[in-house]
Parts: C-alpha cells; sequence; structure tokens
C-alpha cells in the first residue's frame, strides 16, 4: 500500500470512529415507579399492568431496554402505601404511575417534585391532588374513575333490573371526598324513579355487616355500593351479606359481577392504564403533569350476573341484557 493511501484510510477512520462509538452508546435508562391498589397475586391487577407497558411499549419504551419499572404493591393498606411511596420516591424516578386515591396521597406527602400519573381516583380535586381538571397544577394529573352525573346511572339500573325497589341504602366510605357529590347525583334521580335513598356511611367489615344486616330488615330495599378503598377491601363480605339477605345489589366495578354481584356499572379499568401510558410516555418526553388535563373515563362496561338474578327471584329484561357488555351465565 502506498504511503499516501495509508494516511488517507487512516484519516478516515479517525473520522469514522467517534460516529461509530455514538451509535454503539445504550440508550439512556429513564425510570418509572408504579404503586398499584391491589395485591401483587390479583390477576385483575397483572392485567392493568400488561395493558400499561404494552401501551408504553408500542410508543418506543421497553421495560429493561430504554426505561426501567419498578413496582410496588399497596393492596389499599395505608402503612404499605406510605412505605411503599418512600421506597419508590426514593429509587429517583422519572415519572409515578399512582393507582387509587391512598395511593397518590401518600406519594404526595413525599414529593411535591415528581411527576405523577394517576388511575382509578375518584375525586382528585376534592382530594386536593389538582388545581383544577383543566389545570392541574403542580405535580400530578390522570384519569378520574367516574364523573359524578354517572352516579345517577346505578340506581336507575338497580330499579331496571328490580322494579319493586323502593328503598336504596347507598354504601359509601366517609373518609372517600366523592362520597356527597356521588350521592348527590343518585339523590336527583331517586324521586322520578320512586325511591327513597339513603346515604350509609361504612368504613370497616364490623361496619358494613351491621348496616346491611340492619338495612335488611324491611322489605322492597336494593344496595348501591360506590367504588372506595374500603369497599373494594370488603367486596367479598358485601356480595355475600347481600346474597344472605336477598338484596338486590349494584356495583361499580365489573368484578363484582363476576364474583357474584348482581349487577355492576363502571369504567374499564384496564382502559384507564393505557390511557395512563400515553401521559407517562409524554412526561418521559419532557411534558409536564401541570400542563396535562385530568380526563374523564370514556369506555363503560355493564355486566349482569344471570345466576344471581335467579337466586334473587328476579328476571332480566331482555332490553337491559341487550346492553349488557358481558353476561354472566
Amino acid at each position: 500500500m502506498r504511503r499516501r493511501d495509508f494516511i488517507t484510510l487512516l484519516g478516515g477512520t479517525a473520522v469514522a470512529w467517534p460516529v461509530l462509538a455514538r451509535a454503539q452508546q445504550p440508550e439512556q435508562m429513564r425510570r418509572i415507579g408504579v404503586l398499584m391498589n391491589v395485591a401483587a397475586d390479583d390477576p385483575e391487577g397483572q392485567a392493568r399492568l400488561a395493558a400499561f407497558q404494552q401501551v408504553l411499549q408500542q410508543l418506543g419504551w421497553s421495560d429493561g431496554r430504554n426505561v426501567r419499572i419498578d413496582t410496588r404493591f399497596g393492596a389499599n393498606d395505608v402503612d404499605r402505601d406510605r412505605r411503599y411511596a418512600a421506597e419508590l420516591v426514593a429509587l429517583a424516578p422519572d415519572v409515578i404511575l399512582a393507582a387509587g386515591t391512598p395511593s397518590v396521597a401518600a406519594l404526595q406527602k413525599v414529593t411535591r417534585s415528581v411527576p405523577i400519573v394517576f388511575v382509578n381516583v375518584t375525586d382528585p380535586v376534592g382530594a386536593g391532588f389538582v388545581d383544577t381538571l383543566a389545570r392541574p397544577g403542580g405535580n400530578t394529573t390522570g384519569f378520574m374513575l367516574f364523573e359524578y352525573s354517572s352516579s345517577g346511572k346505578w340506581l336507575e339500573l338497580l330499579k331496571e333490573i328490580a322494579p319493586r325497589m323502593t328503598r336504596a341504602a347507598v354504601l359509601r366510605d366517609p373518609a372517600n371526598p366523592a362520597g356527597s357529590a356521588q350521592f348527590a347525583a343518585i339523590q336527583a334521580v331517586a324521586r322520578s324513579l320512586g325511591v327513597e335513598v339513603s346515604p350509609v356511611g361504612v368504613r370497616n367489615a364490623r361496619e358494613i355487616e351491621r348496616a346491611i344486616t340492619a338495612f335488611a330488615g324491611t322489605s322492597n330495599g336494593g344496595l348501591i355500593v360506590t367504588g372506595s378503598a374500603s369497599q373494594s377491601v370488603h367486596h367479598d363480605l358485601i356480595i355475600m351479606l347481600a346474597a344472605r339477605h336477598k338484596l338486590p345489589a349494584v356495583y361499580s366495578n365489573r368484578l363484582n359481577a363476576i364474583e357474584g354481584g348482581l349487577i355492576s356499572y363502571g369504567p374499564d379499568r384496564v382502559d384507564q392504564y393505557r390511557r395512563a401510558a400515553s401521559y407517562v410516555g409524554r412526561i418521559l418526553k419532557g411534558e409536564k403533569p401541570a400542563d396535562l388535563p385530568v380526563q374523564a373515563p370514556t369506555k363503560f362496561e355493564l355486566v349482569i350476573n344471570l345466576k344471581t338474578a335467579k337466586a334473587l327471584g328476579l328476571t332480566v329484561p331482555p332490553s337491559l341484557l341487550a346492553r349488557a357488555d358481558e353476561v354472566i351465565e
């Protein structure tokens, strides 16, 4: 090789080497924290996480390649939420996904700077998580579990499937700031349906059993089980008591109908995780939670349990069956 050609080759290699080195550098590893409001072995929780990760991957964020996802399962336990919130913030994540009001409350006590995207929160304004829905302000935004107007739908559906009902107890958690607004929406439609509604505050298993047993002492009653952490923890007890006392009941979570509740109507909770992934992706690219409006649910599910209806001596109207997204035989 001639000397001039060798020098030219060497110079070309020197220029190409930095380009090649840059091309071979690994992508920056970002970090996402996740605080769930279910147990680690909860199959529905795993389905929600899978949906979240699937959309993240579609957006270019793959766990183990350019993002690390650290997950904790609080299971609606206040002490666990407090401990896991501190653990996640200590890992210095770029953003945290938080499920349920207790999870967000625990995180906000630890940090006001790490971005938080929530799902399954009923009243983010009333809970003090955001300033307004349109302009959240601060470090938190996300996806509401309900619009209050949809709460009246529970009573309408319960009256449709149990037309003889004239009284309804609205089970709610007194610590949940959404309870009053939900009850107001239910009360707004009660008169036109000929139903007397009464709020029943319950926080633990003892209060739940006492309240349902007392309410079942008179005839033509029904239950509206609103969404809250306490109702989620004690859903098996509520379903069992409703069956024991022959009370038709409507729930906000489809799992309750699948597990033996009469009827459920509420948002598609898995879809909330899909939508939350889009906000997490936008925050990883530099957008701020304060600039991302809180969004209401867009997909709702109606589930009817025919086996439970039969046990209660109820005939489900064909028009209601036709509207159901899922029917449990």
